[in-house]
């Protein structure tokens, strides 16, 4: 069993990293951990999406939201199928940890 851990930049990117994996690679739910990669923080370090004003990038950023630091999100997967996650992982704009 391989333990292959990635942060992300946005909580947007990392949720859609784990839907992949889940759907359309059949990790099992119970294999993926997604969660602050620090305590109070669990948007991420860049504004994405709703940490928008209005939801647009163009209205200015939201400043209520503590963009401090990563996201992280950890998978178990057998030996084999670890290039193939830590591909799709690179691929989904992850920074793998050494």
């Amino acid at each position: 069993m391989k333990h292959i851990t990635a942060f992300f930049s946005t909580r947007e990117t990392a949720d859609f990293a784990s839907e992949h994996l889940l759907q359309q690679h059949g990790v099992e739910r119970s294999d993926i951990f997604l969660e602050p990669a620090r305590p109070a923080n669990s948007e991420g370090q860049l504004p994405f999406g709703g940490d928008h004003a209005d939801g647009r990038p163009d209205t200015g950023t939201r400043t209520d939201g503590a963009l401090m630091a990563s996201i992280k999100l950890s998978v178990d997967t057998d030996e084999d199928r670890a290039d193939e996650i830590r591909t799709l992982l690179v691929s989904a704009e992850a920074r793998l940890a050494r």
